[in-house]
């Protein structure tokens, strides 16, 4: 193995962040983890402490309260850390666009890597965004 390959595209470490979420993302992630779709095949983890996450994978919409504390859960991430936002609600807050207590898609309060659109996404959707983002640290590392 070359010395220059990053360590996260070998295994990733996932930590999900739910905020004000409706619920159909996080079934569609967990049946992303079932053995049907089997994310950890990828070598793909979910993890209980973000003290331990390599990806904050954030789903739903961000209100007024989740918001300060989803900056604090990336400031607890191990760096360098990478976020995916899930879902229509955390990737451009479709559904709870002009309401009176979200504060905007999860980019507006921290950095975002990669998308996974769709309401909820599919399983092999999820999927998909998180193999773009173990391509996109495989491009960052060589």
């Amino acid at each position: 193995m070359s010395p220059k390959k990053n360590v996260l595209t070998r295994s990733l470490f996932v930590f999900h962040a739910a905020c004000s979420t409706c619920n159909n993302c996080d079934i569609e992630l967990l049946a992303a983890l079932t053995p049907r779709y089997d994310l950890e095949r990828f070598g793909i983890v979910l993890v209980g402490s973000p003290r331990h996450a390599d990806v904050l994978l954030v789903t739903g919409a961000i209100n007024k309260k989740v918001e300060s504390r989803l900056r604090t859960l990336y400031e607890q991430t191990a760096k360098p850390c990478f976020v995916v936002a899930v879902g229509g609600c955390a990737s451009s807050e479709i559904l709870f666009r002009d309401s009176y207590n979200t504060c905007g898609p999860a980019d507006k309060i921290i950095p975002v890597d990669v998308y996974v659109p769709g309401c909820p996404p599919r399983p092999q959707a999820i999927i998909s965004g998180i193999m773009k983002l173990v391509e996109k640290v495989n491009k960052k590392s060589s």
